[in-house]
């Protein structure tokens, strides 16, 4: 049986390529979407991908994630910093999620190196621009079994 992931993205996610390109890089959300998509493949993940900049319809999609999603990699953006509430709705889903950030946020300003939604996921990937997502992805997959560690 394959796996199913949900790739979330945050607030202002929507606006990559365009906003801060020197901070959040040239690639759009869509060409994220299209590489995770691509990477997921060859192990058979079913990817739905998911944007929005309301902290509520974030905590809807996490709510429906329960019933069809083995788990999530999740850029919650600006509310990493100040949601208890979509804190409080990954712990309650009961599936892992991992968190990912396009820049390092502990080179940034030092509001961004407090995250609340951290202690309820699985692990934190920041700082590698979209191939965070490829790397939380992976981070996912490996804790699900899906890719397994390599023979030495």
């Amino acid at each position: 049986m394959s796996k199913k992931i949900l790739l979330l993205h945050g607030p202002n996610l929507n606006l990559l390529s365009t906003r801060q390109p020197e901070v959040y890089g040239s690639t759009t959300l869509d060409q994220v979407n299209a590489m995770a998509a691509a990477h997921v493949r060859p192990y058979k993940v079913e990817l739905r991908c998911e944007q929005s900049n309301h902290e509520g319809a974030l905590i809807d999609i996490l709510h429906v994630a329960r019933d069809w999603a083995d788990g999530v990699v999740f850029n919650p953006g600006g509310y990493t910093h100040t949601s208890i509430a979509l804190r409080d709705a990954i712990s309650a889903i009961n599936i892992p999620v991992v968190e990912v950030h396009l820049s390092n946020v502990y080179a940034r300003e030092e509001f961004r190196h407090v995250s609340l939604v951290s202690p309820v996921c699985l692990g934190k990937i920041s700082g590698f621009g979209w191939r965070s997502y490829i790397l939380g992805l992976d981070a996912l997959l490996g804790h699900l079994g899906v890719i397994s560690a390599p023979q030495l």
